[in-house]
């Protein structure tokens, strides 16, 4: 209620959209078999800042374009901290999002995608295939190769209609999987691992070898490097803040634990006070990343050490 209640500042203050922060449109309260669940409607966005990072190979970005893209991302910082005294206290790449898709195809407002999930006689067929592949097996089936019968019978099930969507999502569903086996992790524990990801795919794709691995995998996820660099050329730059869950404001804070790990100012690190300046500094580490392809500061733990003090 309290990121409702920030998002609703947001938006009132904002009518003619023009400071480059994500709206909400609506919220609702959702009944379930697991109990009450308040859901946000937001207003349709495109790629975040991390998907370009990687369209460009972790080569970086090039400056024009990142100038663009900070100087939306300041409109909005300004918004937050001049008008309304709130703080983001979670800015990274992952959190500011292209009005549009890198890839137009990728757009299902665009190629005509549905954008419902298949219900009805398309479930019947999704949960006959899942069953069949089960049984097949005796039952003797991992929890992860359970989850691919199902991504496989749900893909059929869909048929050609939104094929590129549905592999967006099946990748991200991937990071999902990892995710879920390191549920009982502290917040932000993960990042880590995927960045460690990143590094080792960043390595193979500016590498002239063989393509293998990771390699392969980008390289066919968004197409020949011509295409990839052909698109980013081509994005619109336009951008918004999105992620509101760990907002607060400037007279009222939630926690003193702020920030993922690569982009936590000094003053949270050792445990001070904290205030807009927090977001600068987070912002400061976006537009490293965006210039270069890689992160300024990535944290490891050491004898002494955890990674938080790092």
């Amino acid at each position: 209620m309290d990121e409702i209640k920030i998002l609703k500042q947001i938006a009132e203050g904002d009518r003619d959209d023009k400071k480059c922060v994500v709206k909400l449109l609506d919220h609702f309260k959702h009944s379930g078999p697991n109990g009450q669940h308040m859901c946000m409607v937001f207003e349709y966005l495109g790629d975040n800042l991390l998907t370009l990072i990687q369209y460009s190979d972790y080569r970086g970005v090039p400056l024009h374009m990142v100038k663009e893209i900070c100087r939306h991302i300041l409109v909005g910082l300004d918004y937050l901290h001049s008008e309304l005294s709130i703080i983001h206290t979670d800015l990274k790449p992952e959190n500011v999002l292209l009005l549009s898709m890198i890839d137009p195809s990728r757009d299902p407002t665009k190629s005509g995608a549905s954008l419902i999930l298949p219900t009805g006689k398309n479930k019947v067929v999704s949960e006959t295939v899942v069953s069949k592949e089960i049984k097949s097996s005796n039952g003797d089936l991992t929890r992860n190769q359970k989850k691919k019968i199902r991504k496989k019978a749900k893909k059929a099930a869909q048929g050609c209609v939104g094929k590129e969507v549905f592999e967006e999502n099946e990748r991200d569903s991937n990071i999902n999987d990892m995710e879920d086996t390191n549920a009982n992790a502290k917040p932000n524990e993960n990042l880590g691992e995927e960045r460690a990801h990143r590094s080792l795919v960043k390595d193979e794709t500016k590498s002239d070898g063989i393509n293998n691995g990771n390699q392969g995998k980008e390289r066919r996820r968004r197409g020949s490097r011509a295409t990839r660099k052909k698109l980013l050329a081509e994005v619109d730059l336009k951008c918004k803040l999105v992620d509101f869950g760990n907002a607060c404001w400037t007279y009222k804070k939630f926690t003193n634990d702020i920030q993922t790990r690569q982009y936590r100012c000094p003053e949270v690190i050792l445990g001070s006070k904290y205030s807009t300046s927090a977001d600068l500094w987070s912002f400061a580490c976006i537009c490293f990343e965006l210039a270069t392809g890689d992160v300024l500061f990535d944290p490891h733990s050491g004898e002494n050490y955890d990674r938080d003090e790092w």
